[in-house]
This record gives C-alpha cells, structure tokens and sequence, in this order.
C-alpha cells in the first residue's frame, strides 16, 4: 500500500504541466475576466502602432486577397480599430503571425491593488464538443521608456502533441498571463507587480503596451514558447486577411492621473510631421521623406474615436483648421496609402 505521504511527495515532485489550472472562462465562478463596460476602466489606449505579421510563417510567399487587396501579412482592420473601448466582434486591428501592437495612453500606468490593466480580443463561445472557446493568444509586454519592454511570465499548458486547428478550441483554465484567454468584451487582466523586479522598467509609469501575437505553430522552426518553456498551441494555420491576434482594446485600471504619459513617440521610419503640437488655431503637416509630390488622406478624432475631420486626396503641404474645437486630446490619422501614421495632438487654446 502506497502512504499518503507518498502521494504528497508525487504530487510536488510532478511537472507543473501535469496537474495545474488557472482561473476558468467568462463567466465562470472564479474567472478574472473583466467586462468591457466594469466601472473599474478609468482610461483606454490612446495611439497604437501596428506591425503586421504573415498570414503563414512556414510560407510566406502565400497570399490572400480581400476586395482590391492582396498580401502575404494579414490587413484586416487598422490601427485606430485598437483606442477607445471595445467595438465588438468586427472592429479589431488583426496582428498576424508573430505581428504587434504598441499602445500609447494619455497617463501613465501605475501599479495599484491587483490587475492594473486589461487586453480585449475578439474570441467566442465554441458551439460544438468539447466546448472550449475559439482563443487566439497574444504576449503581452509592457515598457516606461517605449525602448526597453518587459514580457509577462506566461504560461500555456494546452498540449503541445497535435497542433490545434484553425478552427479549435482552447481551454481558458490552461492559460494564464496571456491576452486572448477570455472571449470578446471581456478583458484579460494583467498585474504589474508580476514585473517588480524587472530592469529597466518603473512599474509605477508603464508608458507603452505590446501586445504580440504568439503564432501558435508547432514547427520546431516557429513556435514560441511561454515563461516556462512549453510550446503555445493556438489556432494555426489562419492564412487570411484577418490571420492572427484580432486586438480590440487595452483598458487602464490604475493610471498616474498627476503625470501625462509619453503616449506618443516618433517611429523610427516616421514619415510625417505634424507641427505645432499643442496646437491653438492650425495643424499643419508635412513629409519628411525627399519627395512631397504624394497625396494623402486625413481624419482629426476625438479622444473617444468619432471623427471630427475627414479629408481624401489632399495634397501636401496640410493644414488644418482646429480653432473651433475645444481644448483637449485628439488622434490624428494620416495615410498616403502606402504608411499610415497616427498621431496624438493636443488643441489648447
């Protein structure tokens, strides 16, 4: 006969794979899902720059084509899609294989009593056996510089032996510390104090998010692999122009309202230039690449993403009136139909 003691001792000594389980689905007694509309939200992502992944990292030379566009790297949605608060199932920015989301707020993330921030993907309830829920994951990375980003420990104990279909089903109670454990509208917390001894970062003045896709490939040659060495095993191959983390919002629990955060920075291949910042009566744009013979389109949104100027096919130099809009935060989105950019402008009179 074995000994309860015996047993114990099994138990501590067996891989944490084997027996552990997080907190469960939406919903669910014990889940840490947060709902879109939680008055715990006190601010969204203000500026977000997207780096678009392949819609098949083992082959990408593999296209797909949606209306008059055609790619190797997913397009559906824009970066815009990813401020303000949740837009449901279709209003998402599609990241792509291994692609990313760097988000920007108007005040810096600080770390207060549990979750701090959360991370909103388009996922859903399965409606066949075993009903799990279609899950697409993401890293998720935070930095006060917008240099030096520091990841989450992650951890995925989904089995890594049969890749997970397109179309699969995961189970949320294997999953912690990565966004898109829990289906659309509600969010997947994040706790700064998991990074208190991290370098380079002040996690009481968290500047930038990233959220990055984590491919979900089991080829020895493109998997990723969580804080603890396992595999992540996700829904693979999505080959379309939606492949991909589907990023709808980073909601802000905890934020330095006394300090005003770095929530935009210049991109290393930035193309435009908007001056002057903050602006009373005119925002005017120009290129900064050699040639300015290029026509661009142009929308001024609110804080809470209505658009408030809309302009197609405008030839450079820019300049747009402001003087009638109150003092505040705005987003500005310029596109030359190659390069987006979006910007944050602040209207002060």
């Amino acid at each position: 006969m074995i000994s309860l003691n015996r047993i114990f001792v099994f138990l501590l000594t067996m891989p944490l794979g084997v027996y552990a389980q997080f907190a469960p689905g939406a919903g669910q007694a014990g889940s840490t899902a947060i709902y879109k509309d939680s008055t715990v939200f006190k601010a969204w992502a203000t500026t977000c720059l997207v780096k678009r992944g392949f819609i098949n990292i083992e082959d990408t030379t593999l296209t797909y084509t949606q209306g008059d566009s055609t790619s190797n790297h997913a397009f559906y949605g824009s970066a815009a899609a990813a401020l303000g608060a949740p837009g449901g199932a279709l209003d998402v920015v599609s990241l792509g294989g291994g692609g990313s989301a760097t988000l920007g707020f108007v005040h810096p993330i600080t770390n207060g009593e549990g979750p701090d921030f959360a991370v909103f993907e388009n996922g859903f309830p399965a409606q066949t056996a075993p009903f799990g829920d279609y899950l697409e994951l993401a890293f998720v990375e935070v930095s006060t510089d917008g240099q030096h980003f520091v990841r989450f420990p992650s951890v995925s104990l989904t089995q890594d032996s049969v890749q997970v279909g397109s179309f699969g089903q995961l189970d949320p109670k294997k999953i912690h510390n990565l966004a898109g454990k829990y289906v659309m509208n509600y969010g997947t917390p994040f706790d700064l104090e998991d990074l208190a001894d991290s370098s380079n970062l002040n996690i009481d003045s968290i500047n930038f998010v990233r959220v990055v896709d984590v491919v979900g490939d089991l080829h020895k040659a493109f998997a990723r692999y969580d804080s603890q060495g396992h595999k992540i095993n996700d829904p693979w191959p999505s080959p379309y122009w939606s492949g991909g983390f589907d990023l709808d919002a980073v909601g802000v629990i905890h934020q330095r309202e006394d300090v005003t955060g770095i929530s935009s920075f210049r991109q290393p291949n930035e193309i435009f230039r908007v001056y002057p910042n903050p602006a009373s009566y005119s925002l005017n744009i120009k290129t900064l690449k050699t040639t300015s013979n290029c026509s661009l389109d142009i929308d001024l949104l609110s804080f809470n993403g209505k658009v408030l100027i809309s302009e197609s096919r405008v030839q450079l130099p820019v300049q747009l009136n402001v003087s009638g809009f109150p003092s505040g935060i705005y987003l500005l989105k310029i596109s030359d139909g190659k390069n987006m950019q979006l910007k944050k402008v602040v209207i002060r009179h």
